[in-house]
């Protein structure tokens, strides 16, 4: 088996673990009432941008091998830190669901006895769902030893982060006040003392 061939394999398992772990999350999520929505046209092209950059086109490209052009030699070391990086991104996406619970939500949405949460990753940073996000882009860009597939990741998620982070701070402001703005001035937006 090639060291290509392992870390297209390697990604493939995060995506069904990423899978597996926010399915029974979504289905919760259901269940409780949604008080206010913030949907926009902005929101919904940064989660398209984010699932054709994490899913669709390295799907494609591990399924085909489709832009082949764009191929390089895949190294060991590579795959390595690709397998790191995926495991890192998946133990924070399980605990900042786990964290959120019932506050969970794949839009901008505030659902009824909506609780800020400044515990688990929350303590580190604001948005650690982006931060698992940013990982796994990162990690594709390891394993998928393509420059289009490998680096849609990380473009898919700077679309989305850009487009609705500053819209999802305002929220946050709107519904917490004061206790927001305290939790903003000791906490980081996505990677822990940096940014």
């Amino acid at each position: 088996m090639s060291v290509a061939v392992v870390g297209e394999a390697i990604w493939v398992l995060g995506i069904v673990a990423w899978y597996i772990i926010r399915y029974p999350f979504e289905r919760r999520a259901k269940r409780v009432p949604v008080v206010s929505k913030r949907r926009t046209v902005s929101e919904a092209v940064g989660l398209a941008a984010a699932l054709a950059g994490l899913a669709v086109v390295p799907g494609v490209y591990v399924a085909t091998g489709i832009p082949k052009a764009a191929d390089y030699s895949s190294h060991p070391w590579a795959v390595a830190i690709g397998a790191i990086l995926i495991c890192a991104a998946m133990w924070v996406f399980r605990r900042t669901h786990k964290q959120l619970g019932r506050n969970w939500s794949i839009t901008l949405e505030i659902r009824q006895k909506h609780e800020l949460i400044c515990a688990g990753p929350y303590a580190f940073v604001r948005h650690p769902m982006y931060t698992s996000f940013l990982l796994m882009g990162l990690a594709q860009a390891f394993l998928l030893s393509n420059w289009v597939a490998g680096l849609a990741g990380v473009v898919g998620f700077a679309v989305l982060f850009f487009l609705r982070v500053d819209k999802e701070e305002r929220m946050m402001l709107e519904v917490f006040g004061p206790q927001y703005r305290a939790y903003m001035d000791k906490t980081k937006r996505i990677i822990p003392y940096l940014y």
